[in-house]
């Protein structure tokens, strides 16, 4: 990082320009985060950097670590907050322009050769905000990512000892490796001999897709967890025969209700059709 803590000047000036210099840096970056931090917040936050900022042009190394982390931490509360990277940059990069409208008010010509070490200072505080920031974000955005798949791959029960798998959009191995820990999990929980896979709501099967298909079921399998495959729709089983995809001695059913029907009757239960008639006396 550019050192700046040998040139006094600067750090002289944001003590005697103290107050005008905050309330401005203050002023700037409130205007990009408006409704999201109270002024309150923003102050003190404002406040607790232009302290350390201080100390760390003075010298003081455990004030520039401080200063570090302290930035680090903002710039990871606002990518949770879901600020955008400008947003967040502006906040370092809005102090040197506070200083640079103090240094003009008062025509100190002395202050601006302080003022380009002091910039280029800032500057290098902004890109490792940023690169906080973005590191951040992309754990914001995998953390996410790993919630809608646990979202899209739920594993319910629908009667004693048979769990309901529905699937919908694409399964890819991702995908595929959540269904696979969910259900066994599950079935570890329930105990379940039966579970139906249902596929209705999949775009397309493809190789791919019923090699994922097969190895939750033959995973399943090993826990002793019979499955069934419903929702091979007519477009679907015309793929598969045009593939040449064998399921071999998975069971697989045009419908959900076709595979309840099934696993109930392997269950012991008997489904029976019953229509409500109304007998008027």
């Amino acid at each position: 990082m550019t050192d700046v803590s040998g040139g006094m000047g600067i750090t002289r000036l944001l003590d005697a320009w103290r107050e005008p210099v905050l309330n401005r840096w203050i002023e700037l970056v409130g205007e990009g985060v408006r409704g999201r931090l109270t002024e309150r917040e923003l102050r003190a936050e404002l406040t607790e950097l232009y302290e350390l900022v201080e100390r760390a042009l003075g010298g003081d190394e455990t004030a520039a670590g401080e200063l570090r982390a302290a930035l680090a931490e903002i710039s990871r509360g606002r990518a949770r907050q879901g600020f955008s990277p400008t947003e967040t940059a502006i906040g370092v990069f809005a102090l040197k322009q506070s200083l640079y409208e103090e240094i003009r008010k008062t025509r100190d010509q002395r202050a601006y050769g302080d003022l380009i070490d002091f910039s280029t200072y800032v500057d290098e505080l902004g890109l490792a905000t940023f690169e906080t920031y973005a590191s951040a974000r992309e754990q914001v955005i995998a953390d996410q990512a790993e919630q809608l798949l646990e979202l899209s791959t739920p594993v319910v029960k629908i009667w004693d000892g048979v769990l309901g798998v529905p699937l919908v959009g694409t399964l890819d191995s991702a995908r595929t490796q959540v269904v696979m820990e969910t259900l066994l999990q599950t079935l570890v929980e329930t105990r379940s001999r039966f579970a139906v896979i249902d596929i209705t709501g999949v775009a397309a099967v493809d190789t791919e897709v019923a090699q994922h298909l097969m190895k939750t079921v033959m995973a399943a399998r090993l826990m002793g967890t019979h499955c069934v495959i419903s929702g091979i729709r007519p477009q679907i089983a015309q793929t598969i025969v045009a593939l040449g995809i064998e399921f071999g001695d998975i069971v697989t059913k045009s419908s959900l209700a076709d595979a309840l029907a099934y696993v109930l009757e392997r269950s012991g239960l008997c489904v029976v059709a019953r229509s409500a008639a109304r007998v008027e006396a």
